[in-house]
């Protein structure tokens, strides 16, 4: 090679290692939080934490490139969903991802500039979270858990697998507002179907304890486990505590009947946090979140585990089996 044209070869690559290194300082690193109710080391977090960071990276976020995520959770404990909620607040981030109800009345409380994406949130407008579900106003959008009305059904399916139930125990978190909607649906279609209601408080694992042992002492009993973090944070406890009583028992989530509980109806707990990825990702590329609808479920699942049922000494109507998107044998 001429020494001419090595120079101009080496003069040329110098040239453009400012450019590469321009082009790589330019993409500008966004940060979001993600604040939850759940414990960091429960499988069903991950999954969900999983899926909505599958999400990002579809949409082109990569963490340590051009996405930082500060993640915080609280494991069904309120003051430190406090102290969570401020800390992240005070990071100043683009966005934060709000699970759960309580993780975004706290929220909220301590900022109407940051944008909000939620997930898990059952009622956002009664609650006063949004405006409307199609023009939500503010900083807030997101995902419903599912509508109040939905949870009557648990009732009506816990009377189609275990016909002779006829009092039943709602296990619910009474500072929640989705726990008092939740038993207020259930209980508008009781009277209809023969059955006396009792609600259980959810706080914690002595509680569940006390309440579910207490109740199980009368006859014709069942089971009805309302979406809480706090349940879900026990499930193994509650699913325990039916199979040792013989409780037939409904639950909102799949997985609940994957870990032995008998039946499970409810929406993919996964879904919205893909979803809301999407939302997340929009709003980083400028959407607003008063533009972006809040959005329901738009498929509920059914599962049914007859190895529970056969250990209660239940046979499943074949109607039943046939509506079931799920058999766990």
């Amino acid at each position: 090679m001429r020494r001419r044209d090595f120079i101009a070869l080496i003069g040329g690559a110098a040239a453009a290692w400012p450019l590469a290194a321009r082009a790589q300082q330019g993409e500008r690193t966004r940060r979001i939080g993600v604040l939850s109710s759940s414990s960091e080391h429960e499988p069903t977090s991950q999954l969900r934490l999983n899926a909505f960071q599958r999400g990002l990276q579809q949409a082109g976020w990569s963490e340590g490139r051009n996405l930082q995520i500060d993640r915080r959770w609280s494991a069904g404990n309120v003051d430190d969903l406090r102290k969570y909620a401020a800390e992240l607040v005070a990071l100043a981030p683009d966005a934060i991802l709000a699970n759960g109800s309580a993780a975004l009345t706290l929220l909220s409380q301590e900022t109407r500039i940051v944008p909000i994406v939620f997930t898990d949130v059952p009622d956002p407008v009664g609650a006063g979270f949004v405006d409307s579900l199609s023009r939500p106003g503010g900083n807030t959008t997101g995902f419903m858990l599912f509508e109040y009305s939905m949870s009557g059904k648990w009732l009506e399916l816990l009377k189609e697998i275990a016909p002779g139930v006829g009092r039943v125990a709602v296990l619910r978190d009474p500072t929640m507002i989705a726990g008092v909607g939740q038993f207020a649906a259930i209980q508008s279609v009781a009277p209809s179907l023969g059955v006396d209601l009792r609600p259980i408080d959810v706080r914690d694992a002595a509680e569940i304890k006390r309440g579910v042992s207490a109740f199980a002492r009368g006859t014709n009993s069942g089971l009805i486990v309302a979406s809480s973090p706090v349940a879900g944070l026990h499930r193994d406890l509650i699913i325990r505590l039916a199979a040792e009583h013989k409780l037939p028992a409904i639950y909102s989530f799949d997985y609940y009947a994957a870990g032995g509980g008998l039946i499970a109806y409810g929406p993919d707990p996964n879904d919205p946090f893909r979803r809301a990825a999407d939302y997340l990702d929009r709003i980083l590329k400028g959407a607003k979140p008063s533009d972006l609808p809040v959005q329901a479920p738009t498929k509920y699942k059914l599962v049914i585990n007859l190895k529970t049922a056969m250990a209660l000494g239940l046979t499943v109507p074949p109607s039943l089996l046939a509506r079931a998107d799920e058999v766990i044998e």
